[in-house]
């Protein structure tokens, strides 16, 4: 027979015989857990401010309700939270003059751990509230109870001094409750001398925790947790607070002043906002809040903290990769859930079927805020797609959801700077850029000018480049490949035009075929490289005589590798550039006349500097040769 305590503290017995099943009751030692509590209930320990703060809030957005209901006829006053520090005495005191406690809610909510008296005063009222959630003037935010205890990750003692409105509507000039605790299971509550409602929380700051008594320390607390409670919080003789953010009000009541004042106040040093979208939804989740699009740079990496993530106004973190897509990390602005409790995990926000839902619904009011700009006014959404297009196509090629509705604006952009979806660009282009193959073959460029030869050689023939310069451009054109039916993309310098875009007609030589396959041997003797595959092909006149080109698919392996900022397989392969040689151009024919194997290898190289030139690979000592030899020439 084992003695084992029960959760009321009585001891209890159970039989353990082999073979047969046992009951009995875990027992459970406040003892232990509290130190688990204090030292352990948030992973930062400044949080303990914003709890205080919160509760705070709550006590007064009670009495504020009460007094709706027309259970509190007293005067509310001027309702406000004051946080107060003492250096000297090394206490840091929240007050306000809410609903405040009698000496039995003290043994209800404060000594039983984990009682919630924001969730119960829900369920009392939540006829009233509305299916357990108090209205826009008078949320509640605390829900678990355990805010409270945050106090001593800080404070080696605690202090709660208090009287109820109800004590105060008695007419009793001098009653309350002190409740006192050093940390351990142990409190003293006794009788207070009070004269008006509220409570003091005062902290009695551990040595080890001393850092917060200091008014900066504090005041960037505050600024962090507390800058849009519902409440005015007062610090040092100023209110720190701004009780009714935008996002909290309706749409119609604001202009655009209003939202570009509000984006300065959160982002004082960023440039103004393109655009906003204002989010307010109640069901099947509720969600309001508003998203800023900033013009990006040409840039890809998430710039964090930039989006906000507050529950009833009070800040829960600017980690909301969870909440919001990836691609919209790039957007500034606040998202406000009261379906996010504060105390808020990681593990939460990846299982929580509400934030999956936010996080669709983000998407969808994006896509659908894109659109309506797109359709209402075309030009303006064309001047502002050199901005807004990284982020745009990010999300098409990294949410199916997203690139359902952006397929009808996302834009590409040619070399002449007109804009084209997807749709127009194929029935502009289809007739002479779709190849045997019945594959429409878009063109494009990295760099505008640096590609010019190129870019101007497609222009001749009738073909159109678009402009892929930003940096994420790679991995967009792979993941859109697989999207759109019978469209290939091509960048202008992967081959010659006439394999870009293979109509299946094959140009006649003015060339021999023994002539070729000599101007080909020629050229790699000359050349002497193992990183350069030479062909000699039948192409117009008026093209180079020389062209190099880097096989398409090998373009962008490496250009994504170079993007991801890691050393892949395909990044570190070297460049194996092709050497096309162009059979009909008449140099072709002046190096295979050239007698002198001096004078003919000085021809060879001269035309290769010059594709070399062509893709601004020519530097150094080669571009020092490639002028002497040139200007002898002239």
């Amino acid at each position: 027979m084992e003695a084992v305590q029960n959760e009321k503290g009585d001891t209890t017995r159970g039989e353990s015989t082999p073979g047969e099943s046992t009951r009995g009751q875990i027992s459970i030692h406040t003892e232990n857990i509290f130190p688990i509590i204090k030292k352990f209930l948030y992973s930062d320990h400044e949080i303990f401010l914003r709890e205080l703060v919160s509760n705070a809030v709550d006590a007064t957005q009670k009495l504020r309700q009460l007094a709706s209901f027309g259970e509190f006829s007293g005067e509310l006053g001027d309702l406000k939270v004051t946080v107060s520090l003492n250096e000297e005495d090394k206490t840091i005191t929240v007050s306000d003059n809410g609903i405040g406690m009698t000496a039995d809610e003290i043994k209800k909510y404060i000594n039983q751990i984990a009682f919630s008296g924001a969730t119960e005063f829900l369920e009392k009222y939540k006829d009233k509230t509305g299916a357990g959630q108090a209205d826009d003037k008078g949320q509640i935010i605390g829900h678990f109870g355990l805010g409270f205890y945050s106090a001593f990750m800080v404070a080696e003692k605690v202090e709660i001094v208090t009287k109820s409105f109800r004590e105060e509507a008695s007419g009793a000039d001098h009653s309350g409750a002190r409740w006192v605790c050093d940390g351990s299971t142990e409190f003293e509550l006794s009788p207070a001398d009070r004269a008006e409602r509220g409570t003091d929380v005062i902290l009695h700051i551990a040595p080890d925790s001393e850092e917060f008594l200091n008014k900066g320390r504090l005041r960037g607390i505050l600024d962090k947790y507390a800058r849009f409670l519902p409440v005015p919080i007062e610090f040092d003789g100023d209110v720190v607070n701004n009780t009714t953010p935008i996002w909290t009000k309706a749409p119609s009541d604001l202009t655009d002043e209003d939202y570009k004042t509000f984006y300065r106040e959160l982002y004082p040093m960023s440039e103004e906002p393109l655009f906003w979208i204002h989010l307010n939804v109640d069901y099947p989740f509720n969600l309001t809040g508003i998203l800023y699009f900033p013009r990006i740079k040409n840039e890809f990496r998430f710039q964090r903290e930039k989006i906000q993530l507050y529950s009833r106004q009070v800040f829960i973190t600017d980690e909301v990769k969870d909440v919001v897509p990836d691609f919209l990390m790039m957007l500034h602005g606040v998202i406000d859930s009261p379906d996010i409790p504060l105390n808020v995990s990681r593990s939460f926000l990846q299982a929580d079927a509400n934030v999956k839902k936010i996080n669709g619904y983000i998407t969808r009011k994006v896509a659908d805020k894109l659109n309506d700009l797109f359709k209402a006014d075309r030009k303006a959404f064309e001047e502002k797609f050199d901005d807004i297009g990284l982020f745009i196509k990010y999300g098409a090629l990294s949410d199916e959801k997203f690139w359902e509705k952006a397929k009808s604006f996302v834009l590409l952009k040619n070399t002449e700077g007109a804009y084209y979806t997807f749709d127009e660009y194929r029935e502009q282009y289809q007739v002479n850029q779709t190849d045997k193959n019945d594959t429409l073959v878009i063109l494009y460029a990295t760099d505008r000018r640096q590609q010019d030869a190129y870019v101007e050689s497609a222009r001749r023939r009738g073909y159109d480049v678009v402009l892929f310069d930003t940096v994420i451009d790679p991995h967009f054109i792979n993941s859109i490949e697989y999207k759109l039916e019978k469209t290939t993309f091509k960048r202008v310098d992967a081959d010659t035009l006439d394999k870009l875009i293979d109509k299946g007609l094959n140009n006649e030589s003015v060339l021999s075929e023994d002539d070729r396959t000599k101007l080909k041997e020629l050229f790699e003797q000359a050349l002497e490289s193992k990183s350069l595959t030479v062909s000699v092909e039948a192409q117009p006149t008026d093209e180079l005589p020389v062209t190099i080109t880097l096989p398409e698919f090998l373009r962008r392996m490496k250009d994504m590798s170079a993007l991801a900022g890691e050393q892949s397989f395909y990044g570190n392969l070297p460049m194996n550039y092709n050497v096309v040689v162009n059979a009909n151009h008449p140099l072709a024919g002046k190096i295979l006349a050239t007698e002198s194997e001096d004078a003919r290898k000085a021809l060879i190289k001269q035309v290769y500097d010059l594709a070399l030139l062509s893709q601004n690979m020519l530097s150094g000592a080669d571009l020092t040769a490639f002028v002497r030899r040139t200007v002898e020439t002239l």
